[in-house]
């Protein structure tokens, strides 16, 4: 599925872009990016904008959240805080489907969520405790988020005429799985979660959402250590990674990366800085091509399975450097391409 839905020499970003304006977001992202464009996010407009808030937008059913001094908590039932969250969404979604409307549909429109690790880590129960921690509200929190999201895929599909791609956000899975997370008193930490358990939920989110789409499902960590092997087990399509972050690649976590190479799964390269800084081409080309050849690949690997995106979101860009940011990235693309080709 990832050959179809990506061609070599594409490039994309993560998803958050700076201001508050969907409709410039949306022109942007829409002029930049048509091969594979994200559909634009803008946490600067506070609650129901930011990661866990907008996608609890898009959950489905009985469950809602509600804004605490600690963050969000499930709420008895939808307020103030849910529907403003389910309106930002709908609103950008307008506002991708006027510019699609004016520039001419993208090719492809990749839509970001949280993970069903990162949301049940960031949303607590009515009693102070992480979702993550009650198995009937774990189940019930990925249910609804795989039909939200499904349902979001579908309505951005049909007011654009563009293929969809998911991508699940999940900063939050390795402190999920080496137990980092703190209890509610501060005092302690949350057990860790089983690799297996963890793979095994991701992987019934990733494959239920593939088939709805018909497309690869791209898995976002930009840890320094991204858990590769497991993402590359539950059926990931593509790993998207900070590549500038990763210090030395050896040992297991090379051969986790070789393996995910091997194995024709692409590779989203986070290389582009996401905030303002004094770079060249070749500079934030390197690493990529540092990386393949650590990992005992061509070049040609980085056009063929490799995606190049900025470092991370553009939330805390201006949006002078976001446009020069994804001119870069673009230029990156075409480069991995040329490199193929010599």
């Amino acid at each position: 599925m990832s050959e179809a839905a990506w061609e070599p020499g594409t490039a994309t970003a993560i998803g958050s872009m700076p201001g508050t304006d969907p409709v410039e977001a949306a022109r942007t992202v829409v002029g930049e990016l048509p091969e594979l464009m994200p559909f634009p996010e803008l946490p600067a407009r506070g609650v129901g904008a930011d990661l866990i808030g907008r996608t609890a937008g898009m959950l489905v059913g009985d469950l809602a959240v509600e804004v605490v001094p600690s963050g969000y908590r499930v709420a008895g039932r939808p307020g103030h805080d849910q529907q403003r969250a389910v309106d930002l969404l709908r609103w950008d979604l307008d506002a991708v489907e006027q510019a699609a409307a004016e520039a001419g549909a993208p090719r492809v429109v990749k839509v970001q969520a949280a993970g069903p690790w990162t949301l049940a880590a960031g949303i607590e129960l009515m009693r102070g405790h992480r979702v993550l921690t009650d198995h009937g509200a774990l189940r019930d929190f990925t249910e609804s988020l795989t039909e939200g999201l499904t349902e979001h895929a579908g309505q951005v599909a049909a007011r654009t005429g563009a293929r969809v791609v998911v991508q699940l956000d999940e900063p939050s899975l390795p402190a999920v799985l080496n137990g980092r997370l703190p209890t509610p008193s501060g005092y302690g930490t949350v057990p860790a979660v089983p690799a297996p358990d963890a793979q095994r939920r991701l992987a019934e989110v990733i494959e239920t959402l593939a088939a709805a789409t018909g497309s690869p499902v791209v898995v976002h960590c930009c840890a320094r250590r991204p858990p590769v092997a497991l993402l590359r087990r539950a059926g990931a399509g593509a790993i998207a990674l900070d590549a500038t972050g990763l210090g030395d690649v050896t040992g297991e976590f090379a051969d986790e990366l070789g393996e995910t190479w091997e194995e024709g799964t692409t590779l989203f390269l986070g290389l582009v800085p996401s905030r303002e800084t004094e770079t060249t081409l070749r500079q934030v080309a390197q690493p990529a091509f540092d990386l393949a050849t650590r990992l005992g690949f061509s070049r040609r690997t980085l056009a063929e399975r490799g995606v190049p995106t900025p470092t991370c979101g553009f939330a805390g860009a201006s949006p002078a450097w976001a446009r020069r940011a994804i001119g870069l990235t673009r230029d990156l693309a075409r480069m991995f391409a040329d490199e193929a080709e010599g």
